[in-house]
């Protein structure tokens, strides 16, 4: 789809949505056993999820369907955030813990918004 792109594995944003995901499985590995159905699980969802909407949409092979994955994909991002924010506000997690991963999720963001600027029709 995109000049030198080999696939979707060579994107850096997916790159990027991948190490968040990964963060995201280590950081979660502290959180209370009795959250494994809760915030632990919905963390880990939300962030594979950012990856995998990528991969799949940059597979749909159309602009249209690209741009409306990516969408998906901040969505998931957001809700990663969410979850992240809550486990430190209640105290799931120690004060901190989460700021590397919402510093990257800021920046993967920041990236997807550009992506989905590149794919949207032009006026």
């Amino acid at each position: 789809m995109a000049n030198g792109i080999g696939g979707y594995r060579d994107l850096l944003v997916w790159q990027r949505a991948m190490a968040i995901a990964e963060a995201t499985y280590q950081l979660t590995r502290a959180f209370p056993r009795e959250e494994q159905f809760g915030l632990t699980s919905q963390s880990r969802r939300a962030a594979a999820s950012v990856a995998a909407n990528i991969a799949e949409g940059y597979g749909r092979g159309t602009r249209p369907a690209y741009a409306s994955f990516v969408r998906i994909a901040q969505g998931s991002l957001k809700e990663l955030e969410t979850h992240l924010i809550l486990a430190e506000r209640v105290k799931i997690c120690p004060p901190g813990s989460t700021d590397a991963v919402l510093a990257d999720a800021d920046q993967l963001g920041r990236m997807l918004r550009t992506l989905l600027t590149k794919l949207s029709p032009k006026p």
